[in-house]
């Protein structure tokens, strides 16, 4: 692609690499068949080649210019789910240049007063595990209210509301914690866990069914003070420079544990938080304190799946037929480019697998999105769930808290993450919702274990 930029432009670093990304862009078109918005309208503005044309022409107005509308609003309507960037056969950076067209609109427009303030809400609570717990807790409170809000056309409170839990207990409460390996044989391996923030609030079962499953074959995994949100939720609104200082605070508290001793993994089980910490590498390049830790960092950033997958478990201690749908969020299989493992583990692990049809488009869940954008996100959720419907699963496995979140209240099919079935079939308790399909799984005679975890190592 042709771009247009003046020198004194292209002295700055975030316009220089825009103009890199770009200029890589063949105008091919490929991307629009798999992008969700475009599927839905039809609009040429609401693909990846047709924001990044926007973006550029944006971007090549200079600062004296201020986005227009148009900008903006197919801008905000992009999920960056990153289908595009598994697509594009010239390997455009669409996730980068997506996110220098959001920081370039949050710093040169102004939003009306009702946008500014759900947006400061949400990255003043999401973030914190407190504040969203909180917030959890008086939601119930707030229910009633929703159709008066959708009448005033306040629809994203609305949404917010909508996907509360019905119930404050919140599961079971708090994670557990750290980890000691158990194994009669000698530790494995030591690993950090991130726990992150939405995670551990609504679903503190996923951390607890990770800590158990690695530390049962030999793991320790360690639990750093000081570590929090991984950044996504401020850096998709535009806010560079916020998500940057929580990735700075991740770094801090995890290097405090790689100083202590050897670390084998950060182990990331919210796929959309592991795309983030992934990216500190990048998103930290300029900072002459961080960018050698954030690069470590982002090497040594595992999805549990990913670790699990090289880490060779061996035999299942349980057995099951149960039929599983494997969900595969956005964030693990364009994010992250993790395709095949998940579905290697559950198969391993003795359940039968089935992929969910149009498996490549994005449920709507996308961090808050499906709060700003939710209309758009309610019929990619539809979609979804028909298509999850048709595999005719006793259970749907996916690897991301948003996914799950946005998708089991409205499901027929209950929803467990990956890492909760497999440490099911390791050993560990029913997975909470699934307790009706205990049944279903029956233990595997230790001697033929012991043959298959032979055979393993």
């Amino acid at each position: 692609m042709q771009t247009n930029f003046a020198p004194e432009q292209l002295s700055d670093p975030r316009i220089a690499e825009a103009e890199r990304i770009l200029r890589r862009c063949v105008h091919c078109g490929l991307c629009t068949a798999v992008c969700p918005t475009y599927v839905l309208f039809g609009d040429e503005r609401d693909s990846p080649r047709g924001r990044i044309y926007l973006i550029k022409d944006m971007l090549e107005r200079g600062r004296e210019k201020p986005p227009t509308p148009q900008v903006r609003h197919h801008v905000d309507r992009c999920l960056t789910c990153l289908s595009c960037m598994t697509t594009c056969p010239s390997g455009v950076d669409y996730m980068h240049l997506v996110d220098i067209a959001r920081a370039e609109i949050a710093e040169r427009t102004t939003r009306s007063s009702k946008e500014r303030m759900l947006r400061r809400l949400l990255t003043f609570v999401i973030p914190y595990p407190r504040r969203f717990r909180f917030a959890l807790k008086m939601a119930p409170l707030a229910r009633p209210l929703i159709p008066l809000l959708e009448r005033f056309g306040l629809k994203e409170a609305a949404a917010m509301l909508a996907l509360a839990p019905v119930s404050p207990a919140l599961r079971s409460g708090r994670f557990l914690g750290p980890g000691t390996a158990v194994t009669h044989g000698t530790r494995r391996a030591r690993v950090i866990l991130m726990t992150g923030c939405v995670q551990q609030v609504l679903r503190p079962d996923i951390n607890d069914a990770t800590i158990r499953l690695l530390a049962r074959r030999g793991v320790d995994v360690v639990v750093a003070d000081g570590a929090g949100c991984c950044g996504a939720v401020v850096q998709h609104m535009g806010e560079a420079e916020e998500a940057k200082a929580f990735a700075r605070r991740n770094v801090d508290a995890w290097w405090k544990e790689i100083a202590r001793g050897e670390v084998d993994a950060i182990i990331v089980n919210a796929s959309g938080c592991g795309t983030t910490v992934k990216d500190y590498g990048h998103m930290l390049r300029h900072d002459p304190a961080y960018a050698e830790k954030a690069k470590r960092v982002s090497s040594l950033a595992r999805d549990v799946a990913e670790f699990l997958f090289d880490y060779k478990l061996g035999a299942p201690e349980r057995w099951s037929g149960l039929r599983v749908a494997y969900h595969s969020a956005c964030s693990l299989q364009h994010g992250q480019q993790i395709h095949d493992e998940p579905r290697a583990l559950l198969k391993q692990a003795g359940f039968a697998v089935v992929d969910v049809p149009e498996g490549h488009l994005c449920c709507g869940s996308a961090g808050t999105y499906n709060i700003l954008q939710s209309e758009i996100a309610g019929q990619l959720k539809a979609r979804k769930l028909d298509n999850i419907r048709a595999t005719r699963a006793d259970v749907v496995a996916a690897g991301n808290i948003g996914c799950i979140t946005h998708l089991e209240n409205a499901s027929d099919t209950p929803f467990a993450h990956t890492v909760e079935l497999i440490d099911w079939a390791y050993g560990g308790p029913v997975p909470v919702g699934l307790e009706h399909l205990a049944g279903y799984m029956t233990d595997v005679p230790k001697p033929r274990r012991q043959v298959e975890d032979f055979i393993e190592t």
